[in-house]
């Protein structure tokens, strides 16, 4: 399912929220979504008023369990932006740690991969960086009340989007979300993509959206787009943000 094109920035917008509204996880259980009238989280989904408007992705189809060939469950889905192939997961390319550079329109941010506790989502990641998936995105949701996320990895930009394949949740057991968390959103279980978040204050959500980095610099940067504010278009202290965010860059450290 995708978004219809809309020529108008809010028109896309709105058209984007209306689609995660009530598409991924269930009221009782917090699975993700864009803000409104309904509570909803990181994935397509209604969720608990705790969660409510957390950020959400693109729905996918996630049809492959995992197995010995696949242990991530990485399955082509719908949508497909910017297409860069399917990931193979190496078991000992993906344990090797890493960070990351964001370099943006705002400042960087560095953030280090949590390699060991989610490996699969780790890979995807390095994957898409890898082949420049990232590099002139913009992060297209920001969230200042209930909770506090900046939700990027969407290509175009309207919380639709996604790479062509989805895979399973991992390190879920006991998750929270303070500030400096990195974390996939989703459509609702075993759907993530590309879209992601950070926590830019401490976030209290269901533990159903996959933890997979921490931020070591540029929590200052992260703390002025969110002093900036958002234009309120899904709902009130939730929407575009008014400091454009731009990934000028995106690039892999490899930790020593």
């Amino acid at each position: 399912m995708r978004v219809s094109q809309v020529s108008s920035r809010s028109g896309r917008f709105a058209a984007a929220a209306a689609l995660l509204l009530g598409v991924g996880v269930v009221a009782a259980s917090g699975a993700g979504a864009a803000g409104g009238a309904a509570p909803v989280r990181p994935g397509h989904a209604t969720v608990v008023a705790a969660d409510a408007g957390a950020p959400a992705a693109a729905p996918a189809v996630h049809a492959a369990a995992a197995d010995a060939a696949n242990p991530c469950g990485y399955v082509p889905s719908v949508p497909a932006d910017d297409f860069k192939g399917i990931p193979q997961f190496d078991a000992k390319k993906a344990a090797q740690p890493y960070s990351v550079v964001f370099h943006t329109t705002q400042g960087d941010i560095t953030v280090k991969a949590l390699t060991s506790a989610a490996p699969c989502t780790t890979n995807s990641f390095r994957f898409l960086i890898e082949h420049g998936y990232y590099n002139g995105t913009h992060c297209h949701r920001l969230t200042t009340q209930r909770l506090w996320v900046l939700q990027c990895g969407d290509p175009t930009g309207t919380g639709s989007g996604g790479p062509g394949y989805s895979f399973n949740d991992e390190n879920l057991a006991g998750a929270t979300y303070p500030a400096g968390t990195v974390a996939m959103a989703n459509a609702g279980p075993n759907t993530n993509g590309s879209q992601f978040f950070f926590t830019w204050k401490d976030t209290k959500l269901q533990p159903n959206y996959t933890p997979f980095g921490v931020v070591t610099s540029g929590m200052d940067v992260l703390q002025k787009i969110a002093a900036a504010g958002e234009d309120d278009q899904n709902a009130a202290g939730d929407g575009y943000p008014n400091d454009f965010v731009q990934f000028h860059h995106v690039r892999i450290l490899t930790d020593r």
